[in-house]
């Protein structure tokens, strides 16, 4: 079960990476994030497990899979989480193509989410692989968007480093529990990931018990 919570007893996150980019809340509130989605078979997972500890989180979603998806980007959004743009398909490469090639990736992501909820706000923008350029900075700040980053990293994604099933979820679990301060903005991924859903089903009662979770605002955040 989710249960109430005890302040962590750890110094606040701090920035450390890319100029521009923010990392914290701001706040001694913690931010999950889940990247890479929507995905039919694990994005409702997901939500279910957020929903039923009555948390709300922040999705960085690809536009070719929210076209695709369409019930499931109405679900984040009227489900109070908040919506992060993550380019359209989440091409590592995009932040070296020039602005003007990544204004339109950006904003044909974002049109594809406004074309399912009208209404939503995407105040947050994450490149893909953390790899971040000054021009993205640019472009996200020109579209009104956060460029956001992490301070926590589940590295979820890495299965030739942590392996699949119980050592992953083991893995997930340790580095969330031991490098989450106040503050801190963790990284997930809601693609393919069943072994991510099976570790924030520990994790999400646990931090409950010590910080409280928030999405991160609509509008955005200012940069440090």
């Amino acid at each position: 079960m989710c249960t109430g919570r005890a302040e962590f007893d750890r110094p606040m996150a701090s920035s450390t990476n890319f100029p521009g980019t923010v990392t914290t809340t701001g706040s001694k509130a913690v931010a999950l994030t889940f990247d890479d989605g929507p995905d039919p078979g694990t994005t409702p997972k997901v939500l279910d497990l957020l929903r039923n500890c009555g948390v709300k989180a922040t999705f960085c979603v690809n536009g070719i899979k929210a076209q695709s998806n369409p019930t499931l980007i109405r679900r984040i959004v009227h489900e109070g989480h908040t919506m992060c743009n993550h380019t359209w398909r989440h091409i590592t490469q995009l932040g070296s193509y020039g602005k003007e090639l990544i204004e339109q990736d950006l904003a044909d992501t974002n049109n594809a989410i406004k074309a399912i909820v009208p209404e939503a706000n995407i105040g947050y923008f994450r490149a893909p692989g953390g790899r971040w350029t000054e021009d993205y900075i640019i472009v996200a700040r020109k579209l009104g968007m956060t460029p956001l980053h992490w301070d926590v990293d589940t590295s979820d994604w890495d299965h030739s480093r942590y392996g699949k099933g119980q050592s992953m979820i083991n893995h997930i679990v340790h580095e969330v529990q031991n490098q989450t301060k106040p503050g801190s903005v963790v990284l997930a991924h809601d693609f393919n990931k069943p072994d991510t859903v099976a570790a924030f089903t520990t994790l999400l009662p646990w931090l409950k018990a010590r910080v409280e979770l928030i999405s991160l605002p609509p509008g955005g955040i200012p940069a440090p």
